[in-house]
């Protein structure tokens, strides 16, 4: 069970870190919303796949229905379209790297909503430090007013990792004691994600989008690994090891993002980038310390 969650974690991070570089491809024919649309509509379609091979039921309360729409708008609809606009004006390992602060906000959000993550003294430590990091990729041009759209793209992308952060602690907390199938619970918040797209189609369809292989074959990437099988992987891993440690899968995924940019796109990394990031890592390294393995919650057994 250990060898198999931690397979599926290193799958995640490859997965999550590659998406920023298929995100890029994406954008030379499609608008932002074009490439959340196709994302969530292929990985829905990822997820069917893979209901049906697995003969998983499809959740039919009402109750859960409503509180996975929650997830799906803070895990999926949200922080896809702020990072499809944000890639506009960034680079993709810079979004990668940024994308690194999810631990950060899931340890604040877990600090307050769950009541065996409170902080203590090293791991307020570890969030100050990792703030710091996120000061430093900004920059003197973001901190002063003059960074523009890039100072809005990396806002953006703050956002989109402060979404997940209430995410999985609220999978934790409102989902992950029911004791669902982590496909059933996939399927279920992608599959909201991918409805609310196709309800917007006609608000998206404009311009035409501007399709070729490279394109088409990041979009299916894209949606098929990077939003369907991850989400099923990343549950996995949130009803093992637990909210804050799951969210720790952003230890290497900007490492995975860097360094796809840099060797597929010629993207070249400024001076703060890299000190940033250190500084973030160490300060999520300092904050959760080893991830641990979380407590097993009795089914019925969740607040709220």
């Amino acid at each position: 069970m250990r060898l198999r969650i931690g397979a599926q974690f290193v799958a995640l991070a490859c997965a999550w870190g590659s998406s920023f570089l298929f995100i890029k491809v994406a954008l030379e024919g499609l608008t932002p919303a074009q490439v959340v649309w196709g994302r969530l509509v292929l990985g829905a379609l990822a997820l069917c796949g893979v209901m049906a091979v697995t003969r998983s039921r499809i959740p039919r309360d009402p109750g859960l229905w409503l509180r996975l729409s929650v997830v799906s708008a803070l895990l999926c609809v949200v922080p896809f379209l702020l990072f499809s606009w944000a890639e506009q004006h960034l680079d993709s390992g810079m979004a990668s790297i940024l994308n690194a602060t999810t631990p950060l906000l899931t340890l604040a959000v877990g600090a307050v909503a769950l009541a065996d993550e409170r902080l203590d003294r090293r791991r307020t430590a570890g969030l100050l430090t990792g703030f710091a990091g996120v000061l430093v990729l900004i920059g003197p041009g973001g901190l002063t007013g003059g960074g523009g759209d890039r100072l809005l793209a990396q806002l953006a992308c703050l956002g989109a990792t402060a979404c997940y952060g209430v995410a999985f602690v609220y999978l934790r907390r409102y989902v992950t004691p029911l004791g669902l199938p982590a496909v059933s619970v996939a399927f279920v918040q992608v599959t909201i994600g991918a409805a609310v797209m196709l309800l917007a189609t006609p608000w998206i369809a404009e311009p035409a989008p501007r399709l070729d292989a490279p394109i088409t074959l990041s979009m299916v990437a894209l949606g098929a690994l990077s939003t369907g099988l991850a989400y099923l992987w990343n549950n996995n891993i949130v009803q093992a090891w637990g909210a804050v440690n799951a969210s720790a899968v952003t230890y290497l995924t900007p490492v995975v993002g860097v360094t796809a940019g840099v060797l597929l796109l010629g993207e070249r990394p400024a001076w703060n980038q890299p000190l940033g990031a250190v500084l973030v890592i160490a300060g999520i390294m300092a904050a959760h310390g080893t991830p641990r393995r979380a407590a097993p919650v009795p089914v019925g057994a969740g607040r709220g």
